[in-house]
């Protein structure tokens, strides 16, 4: 998918050519909050081991917890994120943009809590202390652009990370994370 026109989908909420697993860890967003937050994470499972199905599977409800034991602590945990932006560059999405993922917790930005009911997450294959790679950079901007043109209140002013929103609990991006890079290729 790396180096090709992204589109979205206007019925589906979908990336055209991106697969999707539908998590079961989604609902409607409230009605008449306009999506205007796009929230950058990492993840890595288990912690700092990339490739494999355990990201998949866990946003999906199927994590086998007898694979590792980093896996029998989050077992209980529902969430999900729109879309996974794999260290090659490959995306998987997960829940259509104008539905909610249960991607930010509890969270709270410029005076509004439960950021999840109007931000889009993306998580970033990776950890807050490992450099992020250049292709994962570009499938980003290109993903936010396209949002941007979708979801009009979604401007510069309003992409963060998850520990923006829910500072204290969380860190990622990280300081890996290269947010001028990341913004500088956006309009």
């Amino acid at each position: 998918m790396t180096n090709q026109m992204l589109s979205l989908n206007p019925e589906t909420g979908c990336l055209e050519g991106v697969p999707f697993l539908a998590s079961p860890h989604q609902d409607a967003r409230p009605e008449g909050l306009p999506i205007d937050l796009l929230v950058v994470h990492n993840i890595s499972l288990p912690p700092g081991q990339f490739g494999g199905s355990a990201v998949l599977d866990f946003f999906c409800g199927r994590l086998p917890v007898n694979d590792h034991p980093y896996f029998t602590e989050i077992q209980h945990l529902r969430v999900s994120a729109h879309l996974f932006i794999r260290r090659d560059g490959s995306m998987v999405q997960f829940v259509p943009f104008h539905r909610r993922a249960w991607h930010a917790g509890e969270s709270h930005f410029q005076g509004k809590d439960r950021c999840n009911d109007f931000s889009i997450g993306i998580e970033l294959e990776g950890t807050d202390t490992l450099p992020y790679e250049a292709v994962q950079y570009e499938q980003l901007a290109a993903v936010t652009r396209l949002l941007m043109q979708v979801y009009p209140a979604l401007t510069r002013e309003r992409l963060v990370g998850h520990a923006t929103i829910a500072p204290g609990r969380k860190t990622d991006p990280g300081d890996a994370f290269h947010w001028q890079h990341f913004i500088g290729q956006l309009p």
